[in-house]
């Protein structure tokens, strides 16, 4: 994600690198992580969805901080309450490469690559299943739409479930990522775009898509798949959306 405000630094930060990427993960990451697997009840199925969760997120951050390196232009990681965020370190120039203003196309790219990661490691597991003997199956799920699980050779469920968070974690909020909503993934795109197609009326038409967006996902995440988080999270992005648009007449 996007241009949100950070939070700051904590004594209880935890604090990495990998290469040249500085990490920090905020506690309130953990909380909210544990919060939203609490269903599972189980401690090792917590403990599982905790570890799915921060590989995911770390990938995808990860993606938009590798292609921005790129392009030579440094970035670090935040791990926080709504998720990661990965942020440009200003006036630094990595790889040898010139430190230039972003073009078009680097625009589209580096939010896409969050997503894409994500993508890549669900089809990363989907593949090393594969070769372990499982069967990948597709059910019709979300209006329709072919999902994969996974029938492993293993008696123990365990396994299966741990792949079962994987894809959804990477499929699903991946695609959710790319919704046209601010300050989504899809959102940064879907601002680029617009604004490049009508410098005047594209911050206003981005702003007017991105709270009916998040309307729609909202009542959806409600009505069809009975999240409370998923509505509540649109719910705030949608009245995000419509007090800017609201500002920017």
């Amino acid at each position: 994600m996007f241009l949100i405000e950070l939070p700051p630094p904590t004594r209880y930060d935890w604090h990495f690198a990998i290469g040249r990427i500085p990490v920090r993960v905020h506690p309130w990451f953990w909380l909210m992580t544990i919060l939203l697997g609490a269903s599972l009840r189980d401690p090792v199925y917590i403990l599982i969805w905790v570890i799915v969760v921060f590989i995911s997120i770390l990938a995808h951050e990860l993606g938009h901080a590798l292609v921005m390196q790129w392009y030579g232009r440094p970035a670090s990681i935040v791990l926080h309450l709504l998720g990661g965020t990965t942020v440009a370190e200003p006036g630094l120039v990595s790889l040898g490469r010139t430190l230039t203003p972003p073009r078009p196309i680097q625009e589209i790219l580096i939010p896409f690559a969050g997503p894409l990661a994500g993508f890549l490691l669900a089809g990363l597991v989907l593949l090393g299943a594969r070769l372990a003997g499982g069967q990948i199956r597709f059910l019709p799920a979300f209006a329709g739409i072919p999902w994969p699980y996974v029938i492993l050779p293993a008696h123990s469920p365990l396994p299966a479930t741990t792949i079962d968070m994987v894809l959804w974690v990477n499929l699903f909020w991946g695609l959710i990522n790319l919704m046209p909503v601010y300050p989504l993934d899809g959102g940064v795109i879907a601002h680029h775009i617009l604004l490049q197609r009508d410098p005047q009326q594209g911050m206003r038409r981005f702003l007017g898509l991105s709270f009916v967006t998040a309307v729609v996902v909202a009542l959806a995440g409600l009505l069809l798949l009975h999240s409370t988080y998923l509505c509540v999270f649109f719910g705030l992005l949608a009245f995000q959306s419509y007090r800017l648009w609201s500002t920017s007449w």
